[in-house]
């Protein structure tokens, strides 16, 4: 075991990133089709082919995920992950060509280095090359290489998100793993203590302002007089190698929204573009409600580790930094 997505057989990972830019693109490989579901709980999403991942939609497996800095512009990854899909024959069979399947979500970082680096095809196709199902990098890699949380005092109060990868072995082999990618409005907190580990920083006594009573605070404003807009959302991919139909997947990926509502505080609120997919491969047998529990723990995992993972970047400090 790993502790990473890759603990689930047939999973391959692969990072871009451009430390100088502020961004980067995360593929999650799963090349011979996995089942596949969604849940979209933010406000602000940017993303692509998540309807076709709804129960009654026809085609039922998909090839790639891509997750991916650069806003609405950084989707553009995905295409780049369909190219070497189709170089290799993978695809929906269309009769008349293979078509890769490759739901994608995006978060802003722009404001990150520069606003005018983002990824594109190439930066995905270069993460679908790198990919391998081994220890997965951490911190400011991939989709987490310009993620920042903490954003309710403003961008320049923020401290530096990440990505982070956790899995959990249950009974008779069972797998639930998952990766996210850490760009919360919010404060991400310790589970097991309540510390906000990295959130708003109080800009003149120091420490961390506590979104969560601060906004409470401010009864009678906009939530977008108080939040940086534009900076916002947390991606994961959870994967199991339990087999799961469409609905399954799609019930796993509302369950494991739980675990962001857990260590980010505020999460899922109108600014924010929260998407979580989730993923089927193999053919274990378990109760969709035994994986989907295990998905919100390994996702609370994840997140916690995406920001302790992270390095300082373009001034914006980590946590790790501030606790020394």
């Amino acid at each position: 075991m790993q502790h990473a997505l890759t603990d689930v057989f047939g999973i391959r990972v692969g990072h871009w990133t451009d430390q100088e830019g502020g961004t980067g693109c995360t593929v999650v490989l799963c090349p011979q089709g996995a089942v596949a579901g969604v849940d979209v709980r933010g406000g602000a999403p940017a993303t692509r082919e998540t309807d076709l991942l709804h129960p009654t939609c026809t085609v039922q497996e998909v090839h790639a995920i891509v997750l991916s800095g650069g806003s609405a512009f950084g989707l553009a990854a995905a295409y780049g992950v369909m190219r070497w899909l189709e170089e290799r024959g993978y695809g929906f069979d269309a009769g008349v060509a293979k078509v890769p399947i490759v739901p994608a979500a995006s978060i802003f970082d722009l404001p990150v280095g520069r606003a005018d680096a983002r990824p594109d095809a190439a930066a995905g196709y270069a993460a679908s090359q790198a990919a391998h199902d081994g220890p997965v990098a951490e911190g400011n890699v991939g989709a987490g290489t310009g993620a920042t949380v903490g954003k309710i005092l403003g961008f320049s109060q923020a401290t530096k998100g990440g990505l982070g990868t956790a899995s959990k072995v249950l009974a008779n082999g069972i797998i639930v793993a998952a990766l996210a990618v850490v760009n919360a409005v919010g404060d991400v907190i310790d589970p097991e203590t309540g510390a906000i580990l990295a959130g708003a920083r109080r800009p003149i006594m120091g420490g961390f302002a506590n979104s969560e009573t601060f906004i409470q605070s401010k009864t009678g404003q906009t939530l977008q007089s108080l939040v940086d807009k534009r900076s916002n959302t947390t991606l994961a991919v959870v994967a199991t190698n339990v087999r799961l139909d469409k609905a399954q997947a799609t019930r796993v990926a509302m369950m494991a929204h739980d675990g962001l509502a857990r260590v980010i505080r505020p999460s899922h609120h109108p600014l924010d573009g929260d998407v979580i997919f989730a993923l089927s491969l193999g053919d274990r047998q378990a109760d969709v409600g035994i994986v989907g529990t295990a998905a919100a723990q390994v996702v609370a995992q994840a997140v916690v580790r995406g920001v302790l993972m992270a390095d300082s970047l373009h001034g914006i400090p980590a946590a790790r930094d501030l606790m020394s």
